[in-house]
């Protein structure tokens, strides 16, 4: 599957639609095309604005402040496949090729940690350490 973007144009009507939060975001969701849901995180409107006009998936880093390009330091990029936005305008799930791993831990999905009757239990173990994603 290939994503193909719509016009600039289009894009920007689709953003006028968007109900963004107090704080200017909409949290997005990352699946991969086999169902398995890899990381939620959050746009604002020029990373979604971005994401929809080349493909490449941005997000908005709360901790940072600014546009966070997936993949720009470790590698691991994700590349849009399809967007859809929800009922309520408020959430989009992108359906994603996502290069190596999603989680910044190494694993493949940020949701590992199991809830069972004892409590937490991790479900899956790092594919690359941080020191290979991130070279420190």
């Amino acid at each position: 599957m290939t994503y193909t973007p719509p016009s600039p144009a289009i894009v920007d009507d689709i953003i006028a639609q968007v109900k963004f939060d107090a704080n200017g975001l909409i949290s997005a969701l990352a699946q991969a095309p086999d169902g398995m849901v890899l990381m939620l995180a959050w746009m604002n409107a020029d990373a979604l604005r971005e994401t929809l006009l080349t493909g490449r998936v941005c997000y908005w880093s709360r901790s940072r402040q600014k546009l966070w390009r997936k993949g720009e330091t470790s590698g691991q990029q994700q590349k849009l496949i399809e967007a859809r936005l929800d009922c309520d305008m408020d959430a989009i799930l992108m359906i994603v090729d996502q290069t190596g791993v999603a989680c910044h831990t190494g694993r493949r999905s940020c949701f590992y940690h199991g809830v069972t009757p004892d409590g937490l239990r991790d479900t899956a173990q790092p594919e690359i350490s941080a020191e290979e994603l991130y070279g420190r």
